[in-house]
């Protein structure tokens, strides 16, 4: 959570650098802590939904400017400027909860794979984008939390997340005593894929996203959905579930070349 002043309206607070099919979104509000305004949330919902439509697009990484915060969570300052509205900000803090948490599904629903790269701090509704994201690389100084029961406000929306990421008894832990996590504790708990050097984050996370961009995307877009689907359904109906997928996939032009190309010793050509 941050209580930082917002940016120079003319400033934007995400950046996006496409390179070799890997699209790089860079939260750009280093002197807000890189929190997430109302403005950087549908910054990151725009290009959340660009990038589900290009199809050069196979891989994404979400990374912070420079700084000792990846993100500070919601904006504080700006929520707390609408309390003076005469429902006490009720339907602002609705509306703003609500484009939040659409984002994030987002991330979870784009087709293709997405890569957190943490370096410093990742907290509240910062913990929870890197739990939304599908792997996640972190600096060894990089640390997370969801400390809102510091203020009187539990990390409800940021629970959603990190309970789909860590087992219960962690998550409650983060959530309750609102203690910081260091890297190598997140990495233990499942809450990362990797640990590198300070300053390495943004090198492994390309590293793996340029290893995900060399699949077949129509493979991974079926992969991901259906990774996602099934964790949400009784055993017997996760295994019909991904059965049938799993059908419809080995029916797919890049199954047939896949699987021919590796009878035949060759490179796959992939046909997307």
């Amino acid at each position: 959570m941050s209580a930082e002043a917002a940016p120079p309206q003319d400033r934007p607070v995400l950046l996006r650098e496409d390179h070799g099919g890997i699209a790089t979104l860079t939260l750009d509000r280093p002197q807000a802590r890189n929190a997430l305004s109302e403005a950087l949330i549908d910054a990151l919902a725009a290009e959340l939904a660009s990038i589900a439509a290009d199809r050069a697009v196979r891989a994404v990484i979400v990374a912070a400017a420079p700084g000792p915060v990846f993100c500070a969570g919601h904006d504080l300052k700006e929520m707390t400027a609408r309390r003076a509205d005469p429902d006490r900000g009720r339907a602002y803090y609705a509306d703003v909860l609500a484009r939040c948490s659409a984002m994030m599904q987002a991330v979870v629903r784009l087709p293709q794979p997405v890569i957190a790269a943490v370096e410093g701090l990742a907290s509240a509704a910062g913990c929870q984008l890197v739990a939304a994201c599908d792997l996640a690389v972190a600096g060894d100084k990089a640390s997370f939390c969801t400390p809102g029961v510091h203020i009187g406000l539990f990390c409800s929306t940021p629970m959603v997340a990190l309970s789909r990421n860590v087992a219960p008894k962690h998550a409650m832990e983060m959530l309750l005593t609102g203690e910081t996590v260091p890297a190598e504790h997140a990495l233990r708990m499942g809450l990362v894929n990797r640990v590198v050097p300070r300053g390495q984050a943004m090198r492994e996370a390309r590293r793996l996203a340029t290893l995900v961009a060399s699949k077949s995307a129509a493979t991974l877009k079926i992969g991901k959905e259906a990774f996602y689907r099934q964790r949400e359904m009784g055993l017997a109906e996760a295994y019909d579930y991904a059965a049938s997928v799993m059908v419809e996939n080995m029916l797919a032009r890049d199954a047939e070349e896949g699987i021919g190309a590796f009878i035949e010793k060759r490179p796959p050509r992939w046909r997307d």
